[in-house]
C-alpha cells in the first residue's frame, strides 16, 4: 500500500534540534529525488520554548506544509498534548520513553537518549529518530547514511559511525515494535540540477544575480539571516556588506551608495521598515534606485516577531508621507525568492527609485527543492549613467533620465526638497505639480510584470498574493478535481499590476483573495481598481490550511450564487 506523500512534525524546546532533524529528513530525500518542503514555528526567546518543525516529502511537487500529520514526533508530554489532534487517523506518534502517552498500536515509545548514548554519541538522538521513520515508510538506510557521511565529512570518521549508528538503531527499535507507514512511491525522474533552499538565501542569490555592490542592514527576525548571508558572501572589489546600528542609518547608507553608481540594498522586518520611512520618501523623491527587503512577520510592534503574517501590504504601499506610490514585488514560493530579488534590482534601475520586495517568515525558513536557475537566460538592468557635459538637468522630462556620477560631468543637487529640474530647491506650487507627475507617470516603465492564470472564463476567481499562493493552488487544484467553477489568477508583481491582468479581473463577478491579515489589505487595494474583491483572512501567525481554504472558498461561492439568485 503507498500513498502520495509523507508529512513529518517534529515537536519540542527551542535548541532541541528540531529544525535539525527536519532538514536532515527533507535533504536526504530530496538527494534522492523526492520533492520536500519544511515550515518552522518557534517562540522568539534564544532557547527553550515550545518549538515544532514540519517536512513534507511527495513524489510531486509540494505546495504547502500540510494539514494533517502522518507521523508526530513529540520530545515531551506538553508537546505531545499540543500537536496529537492532528494526527490523522492511521497515523504514527514516535515519543521519547521518557514520559508516557496512552497506549495504541500506533505509539512507539523510544529512548532517544540512551540509544544515542549507545551508538556513541549522545547529540545523536535526533539520527535515533530519522532511523525510526525511515522504517516506517520503509526507506533504506543507505539514503540518510549517504547524506551523514556527506555532512559530517569534516569532523572526521568517529562522528559519522557514531551517527550512522544511531541511525541503525532507531530503524531496528521501530522494526521490533512492527509499526508501519504506507509507502512512498519512487521518486519521478528530476531532468534537471536541483538545489534545497531557503528563502531568505534564494532571495540573496538573486541580489548577487542581480549585481548588488551595497548591502547595509541591521539584525532583525526574520530578516537577520540576508545580513548574515551578505556579510559572508558579498565580497571583491567594489563590494560592501556592513551591519550599521540602526535602520534609519541603513537606509540612509544605501541611498548614499546608490547615488554615488552602486547597485544597494537593505532588509528588514515590520518594525524596522517603519522606522526606514523618512528614507524611503528619500529615494522616492531623490529618484535614487535603492532595493529594500521587508520579511514580514507578525505585528503591531514586536508582535509576533518569529511567526508569519502578510500585514504589511498597506505599509509597503505607501511608506512614506505624502504623495508615494512605491513599488512591490512578493514572492509566494522559494523559488519566486530568487527572481523576484532580480526583477527588484531591475526595476529599481529601470524607473530609478526604492521598490519594495516584499516577503515573509513563512518563506524566509522554509527550506524547499528549486530547479536550479539557468543563470544564462536572465536578463541583467544596468544603470543609465550620464556620459554628456556640465549643464545637464537631472529631473527634466517626465520619464527617468540618465543619472550622472558624483565627481563626473553632469553634477546635480539630490535632497529631501521639492526641487526644479536641475535639483535646485524650489516651493512654487508648479514646479511641485510638473515633478509629482514625473515621479508618478515613471511607474508606467514598470509594465512588465507577468502573471498566471488558468479557466479565466468563470465568473469567480481565486487570487492569492505572497505566502499564500501555495496552500491556496493546492486547493484550487482539489477544488477543481471536484467539479467546482473557478478561476485562478497570481501574480508576485503587486504593484504596478500587470496591466492585463487589472482588464481581467475587472470583468470578473468576484475576486477571492486569502491572505494572512485582519484587514484585507490586499483585496482592499483590488477594489480602489474597480474590482469586485473579497479578503479570506487568517491571523494566526501560521500559513493556511488547505481543509480551511476549501470550506471558506465554498461558503463564499455559495453565498455569491444565493444572492446573485435573488437579484
Amino acid at each position: 500500500m503507498s500513498q502520495n506523500d509523507l508529512i513529518v512534525r517534529f515537536a519540542g524546546e527551542g535548541g532541541a534540534g528540531m529544525l535539525t532533524i527536519a532538514e536532515t529528513l527533507v535533504q536526504a530525500a530530496t538527494k534522492s529525488g523526492y520533492h520536500g518542503l519544511t515550515f518552522a514555528t518557534f517562540p522568539s526567546q534564544i532557547m527553550g520554548g515550545p518549538t515544532w518543525m514540519q517536512a513534507r516529502i511527495s513524489s510531486e511537487p509540494v505546495l504547502s506544509a500540510g494539514d494533517t500529520l502522518d507521523v508526530l514526533v513529540a520530545l515531551n508530554k506538553y508537546n505531545y498534548d499540543a500537536h496529537v489532534s492532528e494526527v490523522r487517523d492511521g497515523g504514527i506518534i514516535i515519543h521519547d520513553s521518557s514520559f508516557e502517552v496512552p497506549i495504541s498500536e500506533n505509539t512507539l515509545s523510544i529512548p532517544m537518549n540512551d540509544l544515542a548514548k549507545k551508538a556513541g554519541l549522545a547529540l545523536s538522538a535526533n539520527m535515533v529518530i530519522i532511523g525510526a521513520i525511515a522504517c516506517l515508510v520503509n526507506w533504506p538506510l543507505e539514503l540518510f547514511e549517504t547524506y551523514i557521511t556527506h555532512r559530517f565529512k569534516a569532523k572526521g570518521k568517529k562522528i559519522i559511525d557514531a551517527n550512522c549508528k544511531a541511525l541503525e538503531l532507531g530503524f531496528a527499535h521501530a522494526e521490533a515494535n512492527n509499526i508501519r507507514l504506507a509507502t512512498l512511491p519512487p521518486p519521478n525522474e528530476i531532468d534537471r540540477e536541483q538545489l534545497l533552499i531557503k528563502g531568505n538565501d534564494a532571495l540573496c542569490l538573486g541580489a548577487l544575480k542581480a549585481g548588488v555592490d551595497t548591502f547595509v542592514g541591521y539584525p532583525i527576525s526574520p530578516a537577520s539571516t540576508i545580513l548574515m548571508f551578505m556579510l559572508r558572501n558579498l565580497k571583491g572589489v567594489g563590494k560592501f556588506a556592513y551591519q550599521s546600528s540602526s535602520e534609519i542609518e541603513s537606509i540612509n547608507a544605501i541611498i548614499g551608495a546608490s547615488y554615488a553608481g552602486k547597485k544597494s540594498m537593505t532588509a528588514t522586518a515590520g518594525p524596522g521598515f517603519s522606522l526606514m520611512s523618512e528614507g524611503i520618501g528619500l529615494a522616492w523623491m531623490t529618484e535614487t534606485p535603492i532595493v529594500i527587503v521587508n520579511v514580514q512577520r507578525g505585528g503591531p510592534a514586536t508582535g509576533l516577531p518569529t511567526k508569519t503574517e502578510q500585514s504589511d501590504l498597506y505599509a509597503a504601499m505607501t511608506p512614506a508621507h505624502g504623495d508615494v506610490r512605491i513599488p512591490i514585488i512578493a514572492p509566494g514560493t522559494v523559488e519566486e525568492c530568487f527572481y523576484a530579488s532580480v526583477k527588484a534590482f531591475n526595476w529599481a534601475e529601470r524607473y530609478q527609485g526604492p521598490v519594495i520586495l516584499l516577503s515573509e517568515h513563512n518563506l524566509s525558513e522554509r527550506s524547499q527543492n528549486i530547479q536550479k536557475p539557468d543563470l544564462r537566460t536572465i536578463a541583467i538592468e544596468k544603470r543609465s549613467i550620464y556620459t554628456g557635459d556640465n549643464g545637464y538637468q537631472r529631473y527634466e522630462g517626465t520619464g527617468a533620465s540618465p543619472m550622472p556620477i558624483p565627481g563626473h560631468p553632469g553634477s546635480y543637487i539630490a535632497n529631501a526638497s521639492e526641487h526644479d529640474p536641475m535639483g535646485d530647491t524650489t516651493h512654487l506650487p508648479e514646479r511641485h505639480v510638473q515633478m509629482t507627475q514625473r515621479r508618478f507617470n515613471k511607474l508606467a516603465l514598470l509594465n512588465d510584470g507577468v502573471y498566471e492564470s488558468n479557466n479565466t472564463d468563470s465568473p469567480i476567481a481565486i487570487m492569492p498574493w505572497g505566502g499564500s499562493k501555495g496552500p491556496a493552488l493546492e486547493t484550487y487544484n482539489k477544488m477543481i478535481n471536484d467539479g467546482h467553477d473557478l478561476a485562478w489568477y497570481y501574480t508576485m508583481f503587486l504593484h504596478p499590476l500587470p496591466p492585463k491582468l487589472l482588464d481581467e479581473l475587472k470583468e470578473k463577478a468576484l475576486v477571492l483573495v486569502p491572505e494572512l491579515n485582519y484587514q484585507g489589505q490586499f483585496s482592499s487595494i483590488l477594489r480602489t481598481y474597480g474590482i469586485n474583491a473579497e479578503s479570506i483572512t487568517q491571523y494566526t501567525g501560521l500559513p493556511f490550511k488547505v481543509k480551511d481554504l476549501c470550506v471558506s472558498i465554498k461558503d463564499r461561492t455559495e453565498y455569491f450564487e444565493q444572492q446573485k439568485a435573488k437579484i
